[in-house]
């Protein structure tokens, strides 16, 4: 059986570029040699891409990676682009082709449908959503008037454009009481956002929110569990095993998910009732198809004292760092981490035949 090539895509210009690079290392560590062979593209800060043309190469793309403060990509200036219907990569040396690609990248310009429509025009299949799931789920505004309108239990909210007047802080107080939480529409793994509780901490994170975004959105803080369920499929997806975060911060921010490896621990599965589990499963699913989600999500929820729950958000290229909650969940559901690698690279590839099927049937 001929082996696939598999762009490993990773980096990137957001801030979120050093947690794509500790996920691309672990799905690179991960993939079975016998059925793939690993093609390492990285993007740098400033959007350029980089090719490791040979495992040799492979071997020191990243630098420091022990320390998920410095790891960093190796300086090369082995650049190359993605031109449309090229089925592959094109640089000084030629073409080097690729059979579906696996962009790890978390956040802008990789996360948010931007790489998903470039590799649509190439031509390649790639794991994950494609075009409108992404933009959709990356921003928390859209994310959230779909699931409201869908009907699906979400805490009250607001947003804010940089070009609009802000709201007084008495009146977000009023409307949504406190503490609160501000953070930029267009971001994740808790990037840019705050805990507020009084009017000073309001000032400080609508300013460091906008720093990082147009757009910012403001919710009621729900006090309760954090459980998340990884989501797995294309039409018909399938739901995890529920796992539950605790987090030794005061939320569960950046640093408490991939620098403090004592930030916060993992309880998987969740100490939950069987019908808040399965509960939970339903909503993961829903939430994943009204956001016209493929491939994999992982869904984030809080649920009250008195069992209620709300959906937080939807993260559709979630963290694959050895500490990260999606690859677990399904690990505890019985998919061993290169097994979802292999049903995460046939799903890339069916849907891309499935849509090349459509249009020629046109």
């Amino acid at each position: 059986m001929k082996k696939l090539n598999i762009g490993i895509l990773f980096g990137g210009k957001s801030a979120e570029h050093e947690v794509s690079l500790q996920s691309a290392r672990n799905v690179y560590d991960a993939l079975d040699r016998k059925k793939y062979n690993p093609v390492l593209i990285g993007i740098d800060k400033t959007g350029r891409w980089l090719l490791a043309a040979s495992e040799a190469d492979a071997s020191c793309f990243l630098l420091d990676t022990d320390d998920p403060k410095k790891i960093r990509l190796h300086p090369t200036d082995n650049k190359i682009t993605l031109a449309p219907e090229s089925r592959g990569l094109i640089s000084d040396s030629g073409i080097h082709s690729l059979d579906v690609v696996f962009p790890i990248l978390h956040g802008p310009f990789g996360e948010d449908g931007t790489v998903q429509g470039l590799l649509k025009l190439a031509g390649i299949p790639f794991v994950g959503s494609s075009v409108a799931g992404s933009a959709v789920a990356m921003d928390k505004d859209l994310m959230k008037r779909l699931l409201r309108d869908a009907g699906l239990p979400i805490p009250r909210f607001r947003t804010i454009k940089a070009h609009e007047e802000i709201f007084k802080f008495n009146d977000i107080k009023d409307e949504l009481g406190l503490p609160l939480f501000i953070k930029p529409c267009n971001m994740g793994s808790s990037v840019g956002v705050s805990k507020v509780k009084n009017e000073k901490e309001y000032t400080t994170a609508v300013n460091m929110a906008f720093a990082f975004d147009k757009k910012l959105i403001i919710e009621e803080y729900i006090e309760g569990r954090e459980l998340e369920c990884s989501v797995l499929g294309n039409e018909e997806p399938k739901a995890s095993v529920v796992g539950e975060i605790v987090s030794t911060h005061e939320f569960y921010s950046y640093d408490a998910k991939y620098i403090d490896e004592k930030g916060a621990s993992l309880v998987i599965p969740a100490s939950i009732s069987s019908d808040t589990s399965q509960k939970i499963k339903e909503l993961a699913i829903k939430t994943f198809l009204a956001l016209e989600c493929e491939g994999l999500s992982r869904v984030d929820f809080f649920m009250t004292a008195n069992n209620k729950i709300f959906i937080n958000e939807i993260n559709t290229m979630p963290g694959f760092t050895k500490i990260s909650m999606y690859p677990k969940l399904w690990e505890a559901s019985g998919i061993s981490y290169p097994d979802l690698i292999d049903k995460l690279i046939d799903l890339a590839i069916k849907r891309f035949e499935k849509e090349n099927r459509l249009k020629t049937s046109i």
